[in-house]
């Protein structure tokens, strides 16, 4: 009996990669990347669908009426043309880029509101049918090739095929992730690696039956870690999924995210988080989680300084952030939005959070005397895409056990790469071990108490808390002089061997 050969990750991660060849010199990675993952969203959907289909056929025989009663219990709808295959046979007729747009609109009608939230529609920001691909005779030429790519042999994802769900979650970070690392900024601007989702979430330990948010959460695999944690760790699919994202186009990946990796109990929310919080209970509160976690934007210029001081929900009570830097606007945002008892959060900031001075010192001097920052963890540089600089991850607690903050400087535990810098196992490990037993460990971790952060002027900066100095060995100068002795006894020693050697041979010294 032939079983259809199973395909590696790696197989399928450089047919897609080789997909984006269509595209480049065309359109730019930050904008063909919504095309890419779109078209591999479609190719998925269908290709499950496809094999489930093939299955039932397989057991009860050609019984269209009673194979479509079956398809009824899918996870997701798939009318008939909205699938993939019949774009792809229709690839050499005009009109390529307006038949891809209806299909995509009928899957999202079809599935109601997996591919919705509060109206605003997953595709609305992304249209196939559009003059940055080109006159119509171009347009349809790279469309028909982006068909020809995803039917090839390698991009082929039934599940009989590629086995569990993963391969094509998988698949959809090994994407951005490229995108992130060759378009830089632009196109990586909602990316975290999975090393650092992996430790946050870690740090965090996402338990059954929690609320988890990320605020700014780009394509979502930050939020997804955290579930997955709940899912592995304790075998429970009980716990929640909220985020918010700004960028249109990137909401849209986040929701398409979400629905490849089957993470249904969720709600992502289209929106600027600081200027127009869309997460809210129905009296219109911020609503309260037990897990706020987030990769803001560094330092956002006009994050919106202006609508702050008169914020009706109190955020910046404690100090309203400087104009051109808006890394505390987010901190104050996720702090508000923290349970009382079981809140705990960890946000991914620049160095310059630590230590920099007038109303974000304010601000920092505040949470620190409320007892809510946890620990201070600070990075190796070069691990985010579009910029070298170091980061830290900050751990907040709304109910801490002690008054101490715990400060771990891994900025020299990481494996180096070709461009980037990767956090190894080991060393997320140590990070782990390190902030479970909360205690001083030599040259790279310091519990420090609140009197201690006040004597320096709540200054967070890492090396003041942690040594990191290494004292360079004294040189025992009679032992070197002793060694050179030594070496120049057996070097006259070869010199008159060598002499030697020359008379017998006849050379005349």
């Amino acid at each position: 009996m032939s079983t259809t050969p199973k395909i590696s990750q790696d197989a399928i991660n450089k047919a897609l990669w080789a997909a984006c060849d269509t595209f480049r010199g065309t359109i730019s990675a930050d904008t063909y990347k919504d095309f890419i993952l779109t078209m591999l969203f479609l190719k998925y959907i269908s290709d499950v669908w496809q094999d489930h289909y093939d299955g039932y056929k397989k057991e009860y025989g050609d019984e269209p009426e009673l194979i479509e009663e079956m398809m009824k219990n899918e996870r997701f709808v798939l009318p008939k043309d909205a699938s993939f295959y019949v774009l792809w046979e229709r690839r050499h007729e005009p009109g390529n880029g307006e038949r891809i747009d209806q299909a995509l609109h009928a899957i999202e009608e079809a599935n109601g509101t997996k591919l919705k939230d509060a109206g605003k529609s997953v595709f609305q920001d992304i249209s196939f049918n559009t003059d940055k691909l080109g006159e119509e005779k171009q347009k349809n030429t790279i469309l028909r090739h982006l068909l020809e790519d995803f039917a090839k042999p390698d991009l082929n994802l039934k599940p009989s095929r590629v086995g569990t769900l993963d391969v094509i979650g998988n698949a959809y970070e090994y994407l951005i992730k490229n995108f992130a690392a060759s378009g830089g900024q632009k196109a990586g601007e909602f990316y975290t690696p999975p090393e650092v989702s992996n430790l946050i979430s870690e740090l965090l330990d996402p338990q059954p039956g929690d609320t988890i948010c990320d605020p700014a959460c780009g394509s979502a695999s930050l939020l997804m870690k955290c579930g997955s944690k709940v899912r592995n760790n304790h075998n429970s699919k009980s716990y929640a999924l909220y985020g918010q994202e700004a960028i249109g186009s990137t909401w849209s990946l986040a929701k398409m995210n979400m629905f490849l990796h089957g993470e249904d109990n969720h709600k992502i929310e289209w929106g600027d988080t600081i200027r127009n919080p869309k997460l809210l209970d129905k009296n219109g509160n911020l609503m309260l989680f037990d897990i706020v976690t987030a990769n803001p934007p560094f330092s956002l210029d006009k994050w919106g300084h202006d609508e702050a001081e008169y914020d009706k929900f109190s955020r910046f009570r404690r100090g309203i952030p400087p104009k051109t830097k808006g890394d505390y606007a987010f901190i104050l945002h996720m702090i508000e939005t923290l349970k009382p008892k079981t809140g705990r959060m960890g946000v991914v900031v620049p160095h310059g959070v630590l230590f920099r001075g007038s109303s974000e010192g304010k601000i920092r001097q505040q949470l620190i005397e409320e007892n809510l920052l946890d620990a201070v963890i600070g990075l190796p540089e070069k691990l985010f895409y579009g910029t070298g600089i170091p980061a830290a991850i900050l751990i907040f607690k709304k109910a801490k056990s002690d008054d101490k903050v715990l400060f771990i400087d891994a900025s020299r535990e990481f494996k180096a790469g070709k461009n980037q810098n990767l956090l190894a196992d080991e060393n997320i490990l140590k990070i782990i071990e390190t902030y479970r037993a909360r205690q001083s460990v030599d040259k790279y971790a310091y519990l420090a108490s609140l009197a201690e952060i006040k004597e320096n002027d709540y200054n967070l900066n890492i090396p003041r808390y942690v040594d990191t100095f290494e004292e360079e060995e004294e040189i025992d100068l009679m032992a070197v002089r002793a060694e050179r002795e030594k070496l120049k006894a057996q070097l006259a020693e070869l010199e008159s061997d060598m002499a030697k050697h020359l008379e017998e041979l006849g050379y005349d010294s």
